[in-house]
Parts: C-alpha cells; structure tokens; sequence
C-alpha cells in the first residue's frame, strides 16, 4: 500500500516540476536566459538548442547578450529568435546578439496572469488524476481482500492528505509568479 502513496508523491513532485519549467520560461519583463531553452537554431544542417552553441549571459536586469562559440552562427541564431514566439528583436553587433527586455505593458501583465493560471489549473487536474489512479488500485485492494475496509478509509485519507498539500503547493507557486509579473 505504501508503493502506491509513494509512486503517487513522485508523480505528484513531476507535476510540481513541469509547473516550475513551464512558469521559467514565462516572460516577466525581466531578462530569463530559460525564455531561450526553446528556441532551435539550424546549426550545420540540425536544430540544436541555443545554450549549446552560444555563451547566453545576463549583463544587465533587462537585457540578455549571446556570444555564439562560431561566429558563423550569429545571423542563424538571430533568424531562430526573430521568427520565434519571443517578440523580441535581437541587436546585432558583429559578434554578439544583445536581446533588451522591455517594461510589460499593464494589460500583458494581466494576460500573462491568466496564463499562469491556466497553467496552475492544468497541474491541479493533473495532480486530482493521480489521486484518481491510486484510489482505483486502493479499491482493487480492498475487492481483492488485500486491505480491510478500514485500511482503505486511511489510504483514502492519506491519499487525499497529499493532493491537497501538493494543491497548496501549486496555489503558492502561481501566487509568486503572479507577484513576479505584476511587479514593476
């Protein structure tokens, strides 16, 4: 029974995990060098993530500078970042890339917190699922007179115990990043 609580915390933590890189790669008018870790660049023929052909670094609160290892990539990694869904226009000066950040207007504010909360409800759903799935092998359990009734209640307790503190979890979470991007 125990298997069963444990294998649902590890996928419960999965979902806790995917929320936080999912959230990373929001844009909160600040420079995040993950806003880039979807970004593919045609590297010799093969899209091969930025960060593996290029140094990214954050000089300044609001701006991101790309030093590419070949300097022969440069305008590849800046067509990757033009034609993405960033919205930024990278600066070009011969051999780096220099993305500025600018301030989030009040009304992308409050899209992207609409978005953190889609996101936050999608994990929570995800989170209930799991919960689902272990119930349905605690009452195979009881049919199969593996655990008596009273074990059940408890598993059932403990199951629900772990969703609504994994829950809060999510609910904290998205009140950060909520803070994060209203923030000016």
């Amino acid at each position: 029974m125990d298997t069963i609580f444990t294998r649902a915390q590890e996928k419960m933590d999965k979902t806790i995990n995917a929320l936080l890189n999912e959230y990373s790669t929001i844009r909160a008018g600040r420079a995040n060098p993950a806003v880039l870790d979807r970004i593919m660049v045609e590297y010799y023929g093969s899209p091969t993530p930025i960060n593996q052909v290029a140094a990214i670094s954050v000089p300044e609160p609001r701006t991101i500078m790309i030093a590419p290892w070949d300097k022969n990539s440069l305008r590849d990694i800046e067509r990757a970042i033009l034609t993405s869904d960033l919205g930024l226009n990278p600066l070009n000066d011969g051999s780096t890339l220099r993305l500025n950040f600018p301030p989030l207007t009040e009304e992308r504010r409050k899209e992207l917190v609409k978005g953190v909360y889609k996101y936050a409800e999608d994990s929570k759903v995800a989170i209930r699922s799991i919960r689902r799935d272990s119930l349905e092998k605690l009452k195979d359990m009881k049919k199969k007179s593996v655990i008596t009734e009273d074990d059940f209640k408890n598993g059932e307790k403990k199951m629900q115990d772990i969703t609504d503190k994994f829950c809060k979890e999510i609910d904290a979470i998205s009140a950060k990043k909520d803070k994060e991007i209203m923030e000016i």
